[in-house]
């Protein structure tokens, strides 16, 4: 399996700790027991240690993603922020796939929705003049049916064929927040994660956003155009050009000779 591909890594050099310490020790397993539950769970939330070395931390793995994957991003992110972080009190990584995060202060149940990252694609979105507006609704109804009660709690994905009269093309969404949040509150971060890529990027093809406390994703693909009947194809014109013949094919290659 490739290895996840890493989006940003946020840390807070305004509050640090002293290697050996014990805030390290207990960052350490916290980051330990993350990499050890991400086999079984695509969240989790855990407190390790006493004031004033107590580390709060929490995972969040996209819920289309199987838990083999999960695990080998948190297994990732919770190296690489350790690494990249490394006497920081405080600091969240995000994956593709993933997001880790740690602090010596409670954000369970929180909303936060910065620092939020967007990576989208090159490539622009289909029948532009309508797809703003299709993205839009399609949020507005996923977002709806976010519920704590789905297999994967605040977790909801969703499939549609778009037929339009400039072509048609599948949509593929998604939306999920962390179950720490109440409904009320994962309502304002997916909104604020769309507001995010509908702002940011022009009309992207594909795109996928990260909040501390939510996640949003939609890709498209297009469809080919179905070929015309022959009933529906012009009469061939007497006075059509001829086709151009094809260009010769290049001469078969020698075998050099023998030396």
């Amino acid at each position: 399996m490739s290895q996840p591909q890493h989006m940003h890594t946020f840390c807070n050099p305004s509050d640090d700790f002293t290697q050996t310490s014990l805030y390290e020790t207990n960052r350490n397993i916290l980051l330990t027991a993350f990499s050890l539950s991400s086999s079984l769970v695509h969240y989790s939330n855990a407190t390790i240690g006493l004031s004033p070395d107590t580390v709060y931390g929490m995972f969040l793995c996209r819920g289309d993603i199987n838990t083999t994957t999960c695990s080998d991003c948190v297994q990732t992110a919770a190296i690489e922020i350790a690494t990249n972080c490394t006497l920081n009190k405080k600091a969240l990584i995000y994956y593709e796939y993933c997001m880790v995060r740690y602090s010596s202060v409670s954000f369970f149940s929180e909303l936060d929705i910065r620092p939020s990252v967007v990576r989208y694609s090159i490539i622009s979105a289909p029948n532009a003049n309508r797809f703003n507006q299709t993205l839009s609704d399609k949020f507005d109804k996923l977002i709806l049916k976010v519920s704590s009660t789905t297999l994967i709690p605040y977790f909801v994905e969703d499939l549609e064929r778009v037929t339009q009269l400039e072509g048609s093309y599948d949509l593929v969404s998604m939306v999920q927040c962390s179950p720490d949040l109440d409904l009320s509150a994962c309502t304002v971060c997916l909104k604020f994660a769309f507001l995010r890529v509908s702002t940011c990027c022009g009309l992207p093809s594909s795109a996928l956003t990260f909040t501390p406390k939510c996640i949003l994703r939609y890709r498209t693909f297009v469809l080919p155009s179905p070929a015309p009947s022959p009933s529906s194809l012009p009469p061939i014109s007497p006075t059509s050009p001829p086709l151009l013949p094809l260009p010769p094919q290049s001469p078969p290659m020698q075998a050099p000779p023998n030396t």
